[in-house]
């Protein structure tokens, strides 16, 4: 029997937003060493890191018979698109601004819902998701509107980072709708990280952006994206899923591209466009109807139920 899930306690919220923060300045992180090594081989290398952490793991508690478990090709599968997915966001981050990727690639949850709404019957979108679906659209089209109005961004760039949150919506379709659901996080990571490192290690030297100026500052960049982004984060990730309600967790997750705006504009000097402005608060408002459906379903039965009682 799998154990109860509570909701968020301080102690939750509190790793919670140290894992927003994170995850918000992650773009930054990759933007601010781009000069030095190119986004897609910064995010193929940390990948490698954390695929070999990873692997250690596995072996430790599975031995050689870790693959036997009939999750080798779903693995792939789901780390082939998680490799595409994050050669989008290199090569986006290449032609927009961080602020306009992490705004993007969060509309993930509508392509998943998307994705679990055909594929699931018992996971149909509800009219608020379907409203959000329709805002967050109206929304990217006005975003993509002011692309290139402003330095360092363009519809190219806007449509890679689009892109890569619709990979990574799919991808957790993918492993939903597969045997990894029922595999351990440290092995679905795995598969992911292990993909994408050799996936965008081999795409950024065949693409001749295989130079590596290692600086201090450099270092130091590589060393927080590998450990505590490409490992910690996502391992903690999981371990409160483990632990919390999901529904709550998604939600709270919501401030991510926010974050990731503010640390654009205040350590980037990124300029944000009024079509951006306007686009990415309609996209913003999408998501959240489209992931907060379980918690405005409770508090409407709550509401409910108290009527009744009264």
């Amino acid at each position: 029997m799998s154990p109860q899930r509570r909701h968020l306690d301080l102690f939750a919220i509190s790793i919670l937003l140290i894992l927003c923060l994170g995850w918000g300045f992650q773009q930054i992180a990759i933007k601010l060493a781009a000069n030095d090594i190119a986004p897609t081989l910064q995010i193929g290398l940390r990948s490698a890191f954390a695929a070999t952490v990873l692997l250690l793991l596995m072996l430790r508690s599975e031995g050689l018979k870790l693959f036997s478990d009939g999750t080798l090709k779903a693995g792939l599968l789901a780390g082939l698109m998680f490799g595409v997915e994050f050669l989008f966001v290199g090569e986006g981050l290449v032609h927009t601004s961080a602020s306009h990727m992490v705004v993007f690639l969060y509309t993930s949850p509508i392509f998943t819902a998307l994705g679990m709404h055909f594929i699931h019957p018992d996971e149909r979108l509800s009219r608020s998701q379907w409203s959000g679906i329709a805002l967050a659209f109206i929304g990217v089209c006005i975003a993509f509107l002011g692309s290139g109005n402003s330095e360092g961004t363009s519809l190219l760039g806007d449509a890679y980072a689009l892109a890569a949150g619709a990979t990574w919506g799919f991808t957790t379709v993918v492993i939903r709708g597969s045997k990894l659901s029922e595999a351990p996080a440290v092995k679905t990571l795995f598969y992911q990280m292990a993909v994408a490192a050799v996936l965008l290690i081999g795409a950024a030297f065949l693409m001749g952006n295989g130079a590596m100026n290692w600086t201090p500052e450099t270092t130091i960049n590589m060393a927080f994206q590998a450990v505590l982004i490409a490992l910690a984060s996502y391992l903690t990730w999981f371990w409160l899923l483990k632990r919390y309600l999901a529904s709550r967790m998604a939600t709270f997750v919501f401030i991510t591209p926010l974050l990731g705006v503010v640390f654009g504009v205040l350590i980037l000097d990124e300029v944000l466009t009024a079509n951006f402005v306007a686009g990415g608060s309609l996209v913003l408002l999408g998501i959240f109807l489209v992931s907060a459906k379980d918690l405005l379903n409770r508090r409407k039965a709550k509401r409910i139920s108290e009527a009744l009682d009264s």
